[in-house]
């Protein structure tokens, strides 16, 4: 299977003409003019041609799925006829096991019946383009003749809304600043679309968009975004929804925004491959590959020089956009954008200023998380190890989920003694109680089953945190089996009673009616301190029964046995000595055969079941903690792609795998002897044709896969 990134979305061009004469069209009014030489429709032979070059890529990539859209000029103009023929073409020619995702775009005017059964008979989506209100659509959507489309336009998506809404997929709209932002915003939710795409005009540095301010745009797209916010997101907007997406690290949902490899090709009515058709607007010939369906697979239109510049990622853009803070939203804005003479495409886009604005403006509205982890963070990670500084941007962001759990916590139940209580204590304080590994585990449960009754656990943190402040209070506590435990102090038994009084006198805790206690024990491995959690009732989350509380001689044995392993990654790879001391805080013992387990909810803690010699015990920390670490990456990054969820659950545990097996290889590379890296290069491989990482994802993986490569060379 190949490695190199698939494509998956194609633009078919059917008809090369059309019957509206909008004056903002890219195919039409501006540099390139190459439609005038073209067939006015796609031959039957040509679309066969077509599928089987689909085919091939989709065969050769292991694709389950491609993405098509009939496009034009305008699509209908070939008749309901035509559009028979070629669909079954395409169709045809496609693997068995390959699904086509088929959409049409039209203007809508010529949609009736007749087409709507066409396109239910073989599942195709239909997209329409709308301006907006009357006003805005007649503005540049006219018939040569001056004639407004708006009627046509209006009936055809009402068509669509009440007989065919299965196949009604959404609007698209060209943005115009002289209209009326939230009149274009209600006219469109107006029509209840699936879905909204609200399209920057097309310009470049030579040829600029109107405006009279420098972010006019952003101006007039952040005022439908807060009313679209208001409103509750009614309907998805994909510039919206991509910025938010991407500022949380997931996916970018369109091809104007984000830093994603394009994935999407354009077949002319003749059977040549071009770029993105939007890139006509730049100068005449510039969307041409000099490729073509009949000659040349598309695996020979990848390598040329003009499509593989819009797959490379951070690497495609300016030196301007490389320095921007809002690169991974904005991406430099769409390609065709950024075109100057002479310097070509390595510039910022033309709307430059209003992308920023913009992504700038959303994200200060949805309050997107602090805890962002930058990119040369997310490569170190990704390579191994990770740095002191990138696994500590993990650990604050573990510490801001688990306040955030445990707050929501507070709001579900209410105003309670224990809140008061923490309340007084200084944030910080409260903060490091909070950060416990199995606080989150606790968090998460109560918030799943609020009916069941308290355990106590908040009360209990909130006598720790009291306790570390010097302070002096008394709380009501729930006795639960007997004992009442305090996260990182002990569990203090208490027979016979179903609630006691926990006392703290200037930072000294007392527990009513105790029995006996048992205090929580500490490793101390190169100076920094292990705890060993036997005793916390909710460590029973990994995948072997826990053991019981440690003996004094199998602590002892323990101190041992940490001692030799952390000599043994210290003497063999050093680097990882800084990182397990910020990432791993606890160790929980566990039953049976030597095993090393994490817990996702865990975050800063393994279970081990311990080994009989200390390179064991390595290996077991090491990958654990990797486990640990991609978890921690996972919370805040969007690696997998939400849209490929069936093949994304496979994949991730195939990569917790894999990032586990990268520090294990290389532990064992250094020994005598060394170790192969085949297993874990082949692993990497299958998770990059997978086809369900996100950009962010995949330069994760490649970037396992570049220190994979640099052992081998």
């Amino acid at each position: 299977m190949s490695t190199r990134l698939p494509f998956r979305q194609f633009v078919l061009k059917v008809h090369s003409r059309c019957d509206l004469a909008c004056d903002h069209c890219y195919v039409y009014e501006h540099a390139d003019q190459s439609w005038r030489g073209k067939p006015v429709t796609m031959a039957v032979e040509t679309m066969a041609q077509v599928a089987a070059r689909i085919g091939e890529h989709a065969r050769s990539q292991g694709l389950d799925r491609v993405h098509a859209v009939l496009h034009g000029g305008e699509p209908l103009l070939c008749g309901p006829e035509r559009l028979s023929a070629l669909i079954r073409a395409l169709e045809s020619g496609l693997p068995g096991d390959c699904e086509l995702d088929l959409h049409i775009h039209t203007n809508g005017v010529l949609l009736d019946r007749r087409f709507c059964e066409l396109f239910r008979a073989h599942g195709v989506k239909v997209g329409i383009s709308l301006d907006g209100d009357r006003a805005a659509n007649d503005r540049h959507r006219r018939y040569r003749d001056g004639r407004s489309s708006f009627d046509k336009v209006a009936r055809a998506i009402e068509l669509l809304r009440t007989g065919y809404p299965d196949l009604y997929s959404g609007l698209l709209c060209t943005i115009d600043i002289r209209n009326d932002p939230i009149a274009v915003y209600d006219a469109l939710v107006s029509h209840d679309p699936p879905a909204i795409d609200l399209l920057l005009p097309h310009a470049t540095w030579d040829d600029p968009p109107f405006r009279a301010g420098e972010t006019d745009y952003a101006d007039w797209l952040a005022t439908i975004f807060d009313k679209w916010l208001a409103d509750g997101r009614p309907v998805p907007v994909r510039t919206f929804d991509s910025i938010i997406s991407t500022s949380q690290g997931g996916p970018a949902l369109t091809e104007s925004l984000g830093l994603e490899p394009s994935d999407l090709l354009v077949v002319e009515t003749d059977g040549t491959f071009e770029q993105a058709d939007s890139i006509k607007i730049a100068f005449d010939g510039a969307p041409e590959t000099g490729t073509d369906v009949f000659r040349h697979s598309i695996d020979q239109v990848a390598e040329h020089e003009g499509v593989a510049a819009r797959r490379r990622g951070r690497d495609g853009v300016s030196a301007t956009c490389r320095a921007c803070p809002v690169l991974e939203s904005c991406g430099g804005g769409l390609f065709a954008h950024r075109y100057r003479a002479g310097s070509g495409f390595d510039n910022p886009s033309v709307f430059c200023a209003d992308l920023k604005e913009l992504i700038e403006h959303v994200q200060r509205r949805i309050s997107v998380p602090r805890h962002i982890v930058p990119h040369a963070a997310l490569r170190s990670i990704a390579a191994g190890q990770g740095t002191v500084e990138a696994l500590t941007i993990l650990q604050r962001g573990q510490r801001s989920i688990r306040r955030a759990l445990i707050t929501a916590v507070r709001d579900q139940a209410g105003p309670s003694p224990e809140w008061d209580l923490l309340r007084r204590v200084e944030p910080a304080i409260v903060d490091d109680v909070f950060s416990h590994p199995y606080n989150r585990v606790w968090a998460v449960g109560r918030l799943r089953h609020p009916d069941r009754r308290d355990d106590g656990r908040l009360a209990a943190l909130a006598c720790v945190a009291a306790a570390r402040a010097g302070m002096s209070a008394a709380l009501r506590v729930p006795v639960r089996d007997g004992a009442v435990f305090l996260p990182t102090v002990g569990r203090y038994e208490v027979p016979d009673a179903v609630e006691t009084t926990v006392e703290i006198r200037s930072g000294e805790v007392t527990v009513e009616r105790a029995t006996a206690v048992r205090r929580v024990r500490f490793l101390d491995v190169g100076g920094h301190p292990l705890l060993v959690e036997d005793l916390d009732p909710l460590r029973d989350r990994h995948r072997r029964p826990v053991a019981g509380r440690l003996t004094d001689e199998q602590a002892g044995h323990w101190q041992v046995m940490f001692d030799a392993a952390w000599d043994l990654i210290a003497t063999r790879c050093p680097e990882y000595v800084p990182t397990l001391t910020v990432a791993l805080s606890t160790v929980v013992p566990v039953e049976g055969e030597p095993m090393g387990s994490s817990v996702r909810d865990a975050f800063g803690s393994v279970g081990v079941a311990l080994p009989p010699d200390p390179e064991t015990l390595c290996l077991l920390l090491l990958g654990e903690t990797q486990r640990m670490k991609l978890g921690g990456v996972l919370d805040m990054l969007q690696l997998f792609d939400d849209r490929t969820s069936t093949a994304s659950a496979d994949t991730e545990r195939l990569l917790f795998d894999s990032y586990a097996r990268l520090a294990i290889t290389d532990f064992r590379r250094r020994r005598p002897g060394g170790q192969t890296i085949t297993e874990a290069a082949t692993d990497v491989d299958v998770i990059l044709a997978s086809g369900s990482l996100t950009r962010l994802g995949r330069e994760f993986v490649e970037e396992m896969r570049g220190t994979l490569d640099a052992w081998s060379a």
